[in-house]
């Protein structure tokens, strides 16, 4: 029996994991069908690729998440129109 978290996951028992392949990195699939939920393992995932190709994959997305890293801590900060400093020196007693 497998609990659900507070962030709403799951683990995937070791058993049922051996049994059809899934490893760290692979996708699954949650299907509603009637009062059940079904659970697929996509085929031709990231545990069916070769070292060479999933090391190429990771370099290709940690390369688009830099600019949006830089640019959500600068978006941020601009947006909120104030500083933490100024919260402080607001809520002291004058």
């Amino acid at each position: 029996m497998a609990k659900v978290t507070s962030k709403l996951q799951v683990t995937v028992p070791k058993a049922i994991a051996d049994r059809f392949g899934i490893r760290p990195g692979d996708e699954i699939e949650w299907r509603a069908e009637g009062n059940a939920i079904r659970v697929l393992p996509l085929t031709g995932q990231s545990g069916s690729l070769d070292l060479a190709a999933r090391l190429r994959s990771f370099d290709e997305a940690t390369a688009r998440q830099r600019p949006r890293n830089r640019a959500g801590r600068r978006a941020r900060r601009a947006a909120r129109g104030w500083t933490r400093e100024e919260l402080y020196d607001r809520a002291r007693p004058r």
